[in-house]
């Protein structure tokens, strides 16, 4: 049973990072986006995980985990980032005011592209665990034959 439960955990944790992977290309996209159906420019998205236990204390109690407290993760919001857009002057610019400045998405591309490298890592660590679980599972049955 504890096989299933780390495989799991790091599935709730790869759907999270694709959650996550997601929201962040979106970031990057719409980098430049200047004008979206809420009006005014783009506002930069963020991913808000929690942990949340794994299952019942009563099945803990029949699995004889009791007081490990094992915890996969949830995605509980996308969060819109409050900060101000930039202002950049463009009096070419179609969505310029008449002082000539133009309100861009709070986007910071560097920190997207970091995030998204974390968020990588993150999902391949994931990966790599399900993979040596079901390693071990499949050992374990070799070695009862």
């Amino acid at each position: 049973m504890s096989y299933f439960k780390s495989m799991n955990i790091s599935s709730s944790a790869l759907a999270a990072q694709r959650i996550r992977m997601n929201v962040l290309s979106s970031n990057l996209a719409n980098a430049q986006t200047t004008r979206t159906d809420e009006g005014g420019p783009y506002k930069r998205r963020d991913v808000v995980f929690a942990a949340v236990p794994t299952g019942t204390k009563f099945e803990d109690l029949l699995d004889e985990s009791y007081g490990t407290e094992l915890k996969q993760v949830k995605v509980v919001d996308i969060h819109k980032d409050t900060k101000a857009p930039r202002e950049i002057f463009d009096p070419t610019h179609p969505e310029a005011d008449e002082k000539g400045i133009v309100k861009m998405p709070n986007v910071d591309v560097m920190t997207e592209m970091v995030n998204m490298i974390t968020a990588t890592r993150a999902f391949e660590a994931n990966a790599t665990a399900i993979n040596d679980s079901k390693q071990m599972a499949l050992k374990a049955l070799e070695i009862g034959r």
